[in-house]
């Protein structure tokens, strides 16, 4: 028989689970939050949040991109730290990703390069200062856990775009500026090869339908390795009713199925309500054995789950990396292969 004692304590813990329950609720529903619009002058901090950054000149290049787009660079304290193939301890790295959160003059931040890393600083971030100082962050590669992570934890709007030692050509800085300093409402198609345009129909960068028709959701997204690594984490976003894309480079086809694969059994793709596959190069056969091809790999994902999806879309590993908003609402069109945005991703 229980007494009137553990009867008391029995319902204070109930009533406390229960308020645990519903302010994690409160904290999963928080609306994503936007960071202001790039003007000319606004301050760029410069970070090493994955790979090792070995050679001075590079630091350079990225601060002469900075300064071409009318932008002040400053450089993190621990950017040229190096711990083995990592740019500096993991907790140097996110303290210096935390500092520039916490700079009010601050307004973006971007990473060097990926290579590998990110993951590891996940842990040590300040999710709460983030939050209270959402600022524009973009990059690609291994910085797709961080701009998912920041996503899914602190709730604001992060960006899959330009590394500092991207291209920075005239198609990327120009995407890069319709998102980030104008506020447009772009949408997304595939660009063209400069060959293409000698030649009397498209050769490169063309995409396949893979189920065609309309869709809107948040789009999440970016490079498959990196994304199904952290599956099982709190750092992916909620993928119920949101446009996925992916993209690789430099994987064996074999390792792409596993990967897709991984994501299939996991029920990741059963919630969504579009999917993107970008651009893979360097995603070969294994040379001693048979293989199926890319195409017969996502094909086999896809296909059965009967939403909007296309193949070939210019997002990945190329020379021009496009700038598309992580966690906003868009409308994409699988027989056009367009992505549109919905609303401005910064204000």
């Amino acid at each position: 028989m229980i007494n009137r004692r553990n009867f008391l304590v029995s319902l204070a813990t109930t009533a406390s689970v229960l308020g645990s329950g519903l302010e994690s609720g409160k904290a999963a529903n928080k609306q994503l939050l936007k960071a202001k619009r790039l003007q000319p002058g606004s301050v760029v901090g410069i970070v090493s949040p994955a790979s090792a950054t070995f050679v001075r000149e590079e630091v350079d290049i990225v601060i002469d991109a900075v300064r071409g787009l009318g932008l002040v660079p400053r450089l993190a304290p621990h950017l040229l730290e190096r711990y083995g193939y990592l740019g500096g301890k993991d907790k140097e790295r996110a303290a210096d990703i935390n500092q520039f959160f916490g700079e009010r003059d601050v307004a973006a931040i971007l990473p060097i390069r990926g290579g590998w890393g990110c993951s590891r600083i996940l842990p040590y971030l300040d999710y709460s200062l983030i939050r209270r100082n959402p600022k524009i962050l973009v990059g690609f590669s291994d910085l797709t856990a961080l701009i998912l992570g920041l996503n899914t934890k602190a709730k604001i709007i992060t960006f899959h775009g330009p590394n500092g030692l991207s291209s920075w050509n005239k198609t990327q800085t120009e995407y890069f500026l319709k998102v980030l300093f104008k506020g447009e409402t772009v949408t997304f198609q595939n660009f063209k090869d400069d060959d293409d345009s000698n030649r009397l129909m498209q050769v490169k960068y063309r995409r396949q339908i893979i189920t065609p028709g309309k869709a809107k959701g948040k789009l999440i997204g970016g490079n498959l390795s990196v994304l199904s690594a952290i599956v099982g984490s709190p750092y992916l976003p909620d993928l119920n009713g949101a446009i996925l894309f992916l993209e690789d480079t430099n994987e064996n086809i074999y390792r792409i199925d596993r990967m897709m694969t991984h994501l299939k059994i996991a029920g990741l793709f059963d919630r969504l309500a579009g999917f993107i596959f970008g651009q893979c190069p360097g995603c070969l056969p294994d040379a001693d054995y048979g293989s199926l091809t890319l195409e017969e790999v996502v094909w086999d994902c896809i296909k059965p789950l009967g939403i909007p999806a296309w193949y070939g879309a210019t997002i990945g590993h190329m020379e021009t990396v496009l700038t598309l908003p992580i966690g906003l609402d868009v409308e994409i069109d699988a027989s056009l292969g367009t992505i549109r945005m919905l609303e401005p991703a910064v204000e």
